[in-house]
């Protein structure tokens, strides 16, 4: 963790001191809460200040919003709402609406976070395992609460034991472990590429610091875009499995 990153050391200094406390309400000496007290490092503070962008440029779109004339914000807004929601109804199908707003905030998420990477000096918080481990947890959470919102507990793990009831002993168990399986795919994935394009970015800078980097610079673009749709593509995959009803 680069301790020149102010934000870092801001965010230790804030939160750090509440830790120690909560760590002695329960018994510890104060120089083992100490020791045990977990620093914010640079990754979690760069989520976080995504997190407040991203709420600042959607707070600035609703209290700007306008029918006649709309401003920037708010064409930009619209215009990445038309093109999810139309991903989106095309992957799901009925009833797409209800998961557009949380597919929206995963892809400017991860874009943003990968788009950071571009900055001298500051690592992509998604190329850290546990940045791209934090996303693809909620979203294995996420769909498979709304598959159970979908079929109900025991139409859930019907769906997934499959349609053939003397099978189940076999689909069932297979079924578990693909799912599970989508939690390191999505993590690794995302944390893969983009750690590899870092990386990548990074030699030819120091080998070729003029001219050469620029080109890498566009590719390191590319990939978190590519990065970002297909983590919403998947996700919208996966809703779209778990929410299906047989016909």
């Amino acid at each position: 963790m680069p301790e020149t990153f102010v934000l870092v050391r801001f965010l230790n200094a804030l939160l750090q001191g509440v830790e120690v406390k909560a760590f002695q309400s329960v018994g510890l000496s104060p120089d083992a809460a100490a020791h045990n007290a977990v620093g914010v490092n640079q990754s979690l503070s760069l989520e976080l200040l995504v997190v407040a962008g991203l709420i600042a440029f959607f707070l600035l779109v609703r209290l700007t919003l306008s029918v006649e004339k709309a401003n920037p914000a708010q064409q930009i807004a619209e215009a990445i709402h038309e093109a999810i929601g139309g991903q989106a109804e095309q992957v799901i199908g009925h009833g797409y609406e209800r998961f557009q707003a949380y597919a929206t905030c995963i892809f400017l998420f991860v874009l943003i976070n990968n788009l950071v990477g571009l900055i001298p000096g500051i690592t992509a918080p998604t190329s850290s395992i546990m940045v791209t481990l934090g996303l693809a947890v909620p979203t294995f959470l996420y769909y498979n609460f709304q598959g159970i919102r979908a079929h109900g507990i025991v139409g859930y793990l019907k769906e997934i034991a499959g349609p053939i009831w003397w099978m189940a002993w076999l689909i069932f168990p297979i079924e578990t472990v693909s799912h599970l399986a989508r939690v390191m795919s999505l993590s690794v994935r995302l944390y893969a590429n983009m750690f590899a394009g870092d990386l990548v970015t990074l030699v030819f800078f120091s080998l070729i610091p003029i001219g050469a980097p620029v080109v890498f610079l566009g590719l390191h673009i590319f990939i978190s875009f590519i990065q970002a749709f297909v983590f919403m593509l998947l996700t919208m995959i996966y809703l779209s499995l778990a929410v299906a009803h047989e016909s």
